[in-house]
């Protein structure tokens, strides 16, 4: 999901083009490592200055469909744009913008605005497709400063790293790799040509999507093997910079330990470190070993890293986990063989990034397939498919979507068999309790457990269904009932874990324009733009009545959490969204569903060691188990909201500093960093 949502600001469809077309470029949209077309782009540039953008990509049953036209000024920046149609989810998409003079206006379905310009400025659309990155390079290519004004706000600037050629036969083209910096966390990657005034030639995100101009698309695969090594250079220089080595012994003194398989709070302590190992714990003042080095916790609480046990990692998200305080996430779906590279990076200490534990995805064939780890047909196929995860030491399985439900009960007790847990969707045509006694050990998302009650044998659960159905239909559920009763019991017999992400589900009660609540709490810590797409919504809400529809769904949504937690179903804190920021939302939702700050904390440590498989090493602040650690202004334990204030974060053998970290990537830090003497 937080792919889609993450191309979906700069790639958010045919139009009929005037024959007299001066240029056109086509582009096509690949998935599954370059082998599966989802979708195109189409640049139409009229003989009049005027240009026409269709885009469409379709990925997982869904995906943005956009028309987008403009012109441009003599600068190169938008003079008229507009781009209208839907968003991954399904929202509409309708957005203006106009400059005359020195006044610029704009006006989307989240916001709207003017404000006085002088001289060069590109205006950032919230919904616009990957053309808007091609305009961005050619008017930074005309800036002798490199830099470039954006409206509403910030400063876009350009970097190039790689310089390449690629080939169409006997054809070659010179073509460069760069780095976009200004909007959002982290920098823009796009491949573009070398003439004077350079385009989009490619845009891919490693692992995901590949958007090449048509016929040159052979030219994919070892673009993206360069821009990965490109990345990669960035990326150590990003850890050597933020990463404090704590080699030897650490001494962090007077600190309050969260006692995780207790959940309380204990009074204060030393706790002794040594080599990425907690030594020993002694009450405060009785630690008497000399050490290293000393950090003052000066009565702050101290847990153990948190777990994120629903990422999909990528290799610039590590620093917003690593803030945060989490230290391990598990990667619910990944392509392999970036899963494998990002696995290896991080454990040889190169790469900024938590721990990372492996779910092994295995979806079906069929025409609305996610394209991630192995896309199996047949029994055969999908006991392949577990082989390769066990001999990676994958130590469970995610089954999705498509997956064919005749051999469902095959494959989970072959993946038992080989000793991985089996989680997941529930497949087209199946019911959650039909997965549970077919084998699952866990499900992924309150929809696909609610949709238990909203489906047929004849829904097709693949479609954006699964998410309207529930944001419809929820609100009238009576949780009281007998067949919800049967079913909670049910889950707690079977001893079924459950992750919710609920925090991922805001979208279907927000309405363009409103702040979500989701990110309500830091987002005047955010770069301006990431805050301005805070206010887009993602679902169609087209009236009042269908908001407060939704509305109640969801708040059902979350008491459905609560109820199944006080009924004894385990429950793993998973997001499935913006890292980091997400987590610390999802275990509000927790406090809000019933549980005490403390519970909620021992779900996000305890609960995630043990349903990742590493309860022998993580999850808990003792004697031989890993320094994952963080210090935390406030007392979450208390006030859960406490959990956004981490001071510092320890994982294994090296120290962040988060007010470092946040200022690294744009934001405003929410803790002041603790000295390490």
């Amino acid at each position: 999901m937080k792919r889609l949502l993450a191309i979906a600001p700069i790639a958010l469809s045919l139009l009929a083009f005037n024959a007299l077309a001066a240029e056109t470029t086509k582009y096509t949209a690949l998935v599954n490592g370059g082998k599966t077309k989802a979708g195109h782009q189409t640049v139409v540039r009229d003989g009049d200055g005027t240009t026409k953008v269709e885009f469409v990509f379709k990925d997982n049953g869904r995906g943005p469909e956009l028309k987008e036209e403009y012109k441009l000024d003599k600068d190169g920046n938008y003079a008229s744009y507009h781009v209208a149609g839907t968003s991954t989810f399904g929202a509409i998409i309708n957005e203006t913008f106009a400059r005359q003079g020195d006044k610029a206006q704009w006006k989307s379905t989240s916001d709207k605005g003017e404000q006085e310009v002088f001289g060069g400025a590109l205006y950032s659309p919230l919904g616009g497709t990957p053309d808007s990155l091609s305009v961005a390079i050619a008017a930074l290519a005309k800036r002798s400063d490199g830099k470039l004004p954006l409206i509403p706000s910030g400063t876009l600037t350009m970097q190039k790293l790689v310089d390449s050629e690629v080939t169409r036969g006997s054809e070659k083209k010179k073509v460069q790799l760069l780095a976009l910096t200004g909007i959002g966390f982290t920098p823009n990657f796009v491949w573009a040509t070398t003439d004077a005034t350079p385009h989009m030639f490619a845009f891919i995100f490693p692992g995901f999507i590949q958007l090449v101009e048509d016929g040159w698309e052979g030219n994919g695969a070892e673009l993206e093997k360069q821009q990965k090594a490109a990345e990669k250079d960035l990326l150590v220089k990003m850890q050597q910079r933020l990463a404090h080595p704590l080699a030897g012994s650490t001494l962090i003194r007077n600190a309050r330990v969260f006692d995780s398989e207790r959940a309380t709070l204990g009074a204060a302590s030393d706790v002794l470190i040594e080599n990425g190992r907690v030594i020993d714990i002694a009450d405060a003042g009785n630690e008497k070993r000399k050490a290293d080095r000393t950090i003052d916790a000066n009565g702050r609480v101290l847990l153990p890293g948190l777990f994120d046990m629903h990422a999909h990692t990528s290799a610039f998200e590590g620093g917003l986990h690593l803030a945060a305080g989490v230290t391990s996430v598990r990667d619910m779906g990944n392509d392999n063989a970036t899963l494998q590279d990002l696995i290896a990076r991080e454990r040889d200490g190169t790469l900024l990034a938590p721990h990372i534990v492996p779910a092994g995805f295995i979806e079906g064939e069929s025409p609305m397939s996610a394209r991630n780890g192995f896309v199996i047909k047949n029994l055969d196929e999908a006991k392949k498919a577990i082989d390769w995860y066990a001999e990676h030491g994958y130590p469970q399985i995610k089954v999705y979507n498509s997956f064919p439900k005749a051999i469902l009960a095959e494959t989970t007790a072959y993946a038992h068999s080989k000793g991985l847990r089996v989680s997941g969707h529930v497949p087209v045509w199946l019911r959650a309790q039909d997965v549970v006694e077919q084998g699952y050990d866990e499900i992924q998302h309150i929809n696909q457990v609610l949709l238990n009650f909203l489906v047929t044998d004849k829904t097709d659960t693949r479609t954006l269904d699964r998410f309207q159905l529930p944001a419809d239909k929820v609100a009238g559920l009576d949780f009281d009932s007998k067949p919800v009763q049967d079913f909670i019991a049910f889950l707690v017999k079977h001893h079924t874990a459950i992750d919710p992400t609920l925090t991922t589900f805001d979208f279907i009660r927000q309405k363009d324009g409103d702040m979500t609540q989701a990110y309500a709490a830091v987002a005047d810590h955010m770069p301006p733009d990431v805050k301005r797409g805070f206010l887009q919504g993602q679902m169609k809400i087209p009236d009042e009545k269908t908001a407060q529809l939704h509305e109640k769904s969801y708040a059902k949504m979350i008491e459905f959490v609560g109820r199944m937690y006080k009924a004894g179903v385990p429950i793993v804190a998973g997001t499935d969204a913006l890292a980091g920021f997400t987590l610390q939302r999802e275990l509000e939702l927790y406090v809000q569903a019933g549980m005490t700050p403390a519970q909620a904390l021992q779900v996000a440590t305890l609960n995630g060691a043990k349903y990742s498989r590493v309860e022998e090493d993580r999850g808990v602040i003792k004697p031989g188990w890993r320094a994952d650690l963080i210090l935390v202004d406030g007392d979450p334990t208390k006030n859960i909201s406490d959990i956004r204030q981490v001071a510092l974060v320890v994982k294994g053998d090296k120290a962040y500093y988060p007010s470092e970290v946040y200022e690294a990537l744009g934001i405003k830090p929410f803790a002041k960093a603790l000295t390490i003497q």
